[in-house]
């Protein structure tokens, strides 16, 4: 009976502790904070610099190749011919001259090539402005270059300097005369349309009225030179108007 009383007695104290006993076996574990939708907003974030693509150069135009044909080749469509410069031989004589099929004083002959663009250019003038060319003079053999030579350095070349003898040249008026070898026919109608078209089809004004210092002759509007279509436009391109300053040669007002 007291060991029933005892064991009865243990129990209810037992049971007597066990809130406090489940107060501290069951408490609960510390909240971690967690940071609200604003707050993770406001985290600063680590900015990235920011490296801008590197914009390509565009390709650089192709350069001109100046060397692409001989200036002192007198086959050559770029030969370059003036008082310093000579044709070599003196006497030369192309080798590949035909009739040109243009209307003309005298009948012309030029290089092959050269004969070819002067019909294209000559049906151009007509075609596109009713205007109507002609020739006056084109290739002139060493030996008819002694016949015309009057001793007027500033007009006339001396034989073996002549651009006539390349083949490559005409001296083109309208085919009404006017102003035939004058320094009028730059005023007339066909001397601004050749001054304006010329470089289409590979000629070149040789002996522009600025340029007497460079050249060594006086104005001659007629005085038209091949060289070649891609040379030509390259010129026409640059706004440089002798042979003898796109070259980088020397400048020939006299002989030597």
């Amino acid at each position: 009976m007291r060991r029933t009383v005892r064991t009865g007695s243990l129990i209810v104290a037992t049971l007597a502790l066990l809130p406090l006993l489940g107060a501290c076996a069951i408490e609960k574990p510390a909240e971690i904070p967690v940071p609200s939708q604003d707050q993770s907003s406001t985290v600063p974030v680590p900015e990235q610099s920011a490296t801008p693509s590197a914009t390509p150069e565009p390709p650089a135009p192709p350069t001109f190749d100046k060397t692409a044909r001989s200036i002192d080749d007198p086959n050559s469509i770029w030969v370059v011919v003036d008082k310093l410069r000579p044709l070599q031989p003196q006497d030369y004589t192309p080798p590949d001259l035909v009739d040109v099929p243009v209307a003309h004083t005298w009948e012309p002959l030029m290089r092959q090539e050269a004969s070819d663009a002067i019909v294209r250019m000559f049906a151009a003038a007509r075609d596109e402005a009713g205007l109507y060319l002609a020739s006056n003079s084109a290739y002139r053999s060493y030996q008819t270059q002694v016949d015309i030579y009057d001793g007027n350095d500033s007009l006339t070349a001396r034989p073996g300097y002549s651009e006539h003898q390349t083949g490559l040249v005409m001296d083109i008026g309208a085919e009404s005369g006017r102003c035939s070898l004058d320094a009028c026919f730059g005023e007339t109608p066909e001397g601004q349309w050749l001054a304006a078209n010329a470089w289409r089809f590979g000629f070149l004004l040789r002996y522009p009225a600025d340029k007497t210092p460079v050249t060594g002759y006086e104005f001659e509007p007629w005085h038209y030179r091949y060289i070649g279509t891609d040379l030509a436009a390259e010129m026409h391109d640059t706004g440089v108007t002798t042979l003898e300053e796109y070259f980088g040669l020397p400048a020939a007002p006299n002989y030597p």
